[in-house]
């Protein structure tokens, strides 16, 4: 059956990268992005939580998806990360990104004023109907400090055609069965965590939105690959060889960890913005360690 709307099987939540003084660099925005294209990626979240969104202006934003259009050149989709947990807001940022021309949002469910599930249908009622952009709802109960039940997800998924699709970042493989089981055939769910793609595959996500890809973005699509073929013991090892570097890049919070071990691949430097801090020398070697038994691994 026809998705409702695909953006592929492995998208990279994209980090934003950046000089010591904080300011973006815009040329090594684009050479990350032509990197990932050709490491896998079949599409790009711009300005998500792992481009540290909460810290950027409205014209870093812009400037971030011409540099990345411009790198991309319709190898690849553009997803741009148009949440907030003001609905008004959560409009304009969705107006905002239909007018820059990207092929998605994914809207995150509000965080730190915690709706019912019944301000979660109308927040998002409101956002389908302010656009006619293909919208990706995201569920990650740890930084929202609530949770979207499958019964709501279903209920958006079926009234609204530009709600396409879910990333879901908790750990429960019940509300995976739950979520395909209500949710229409046409919906596409994604794993928002490396680390429980292939057990969720077996349950029927199509893909994930992922840190690791910055990585072993080939790797990963070569996993999910394997799965869908049949392949199982192949992509079962595969998981088993990534699973320490899934791991290994949320011991500090997203996205410092995996800034540092593409700095460590010299593709950016491993700056972060405040709140945020670099790693420690300890920190950096320890990353480098698993990232490099890795490599190893795979044979590489």
């Amino acid at each position: 059956m026809a998705l409702r709307y695909d953006c592929g099987e492995v998208i990279t939540a994209m980090v934003t990268p950046m000089e010591k003084d904080g300011k973006i660099d815009y040329d090594k925005v684009e050479t990350l992005a032509k990197h990932l294209i050709n490491s896998g990626s079949d599409a790009l979240l711009v300005a998500g939580t792992t481009g540290e969104s909460p810290c950027l202006t409205n014209e870093e934003e812009i400037e971030l998806v011409n540099s990345v259009k411009r790198a991309v050149a319709n190898k690849a989709k553009i997803i741009l990360g148009a949440g907030s947990n003001s609905t008004a807001s959560a409009i304009e940022y969705s107006k905002f990104a239909q007018k820059e021309g990207v092929d998605a949002i994914l809207s995150v469910v509000p965080y730190y004023n915690k709706p019912n599930q019944r301000g979660m249908i109308e927040h998002f009622s409101a956002i389908a109907q302010s656009t006619d952009l293909p919208i990706i709802l995201y569920n990650i109960p740890g930084r929202t400090g609530v949770e979207m039940l499958p019964s709501t997800v279903a209920f958006l998924a079926s009234k609204y055609k530009n709600i396409v699709g879910l990333k879901q970042s908790c750990a429960d493989m019940d509300k995976i069965t739950e979520l395909k089981l209500a949710c229409p055939e046409d919906f596409v769910i994604y794993s928002g965590d490396d680390s429980l793609t292939l057990p969720m595959l077996s349950i029927g996500v199509h893909g994930v939105i992922s840190v690791a890809s910055h990585l072993f973005g080939s790797e990963i699509k070569s996993m999910i690959r394997n799965f869908k073929s049949g392949e199982l013991i192949a992509a079962q090892n595969m998981h088993k060889k990534l699973y320490p570097v899934f791991k290994k890049l949320f011991f500090a919070p997203n996205p410092i960890p995996v800034k540092a071990a593409l700095a460590y691949k010299n593709l950016i430097e491993e700056y972060v913005r405040k709140p945020l801090t670099v790693l420690s020398e300890d920190e950096k070697m320890d990353l480098y360690r698993v990232i490099d038994s890795v490599k190893a691994e795979l044979g590489e």
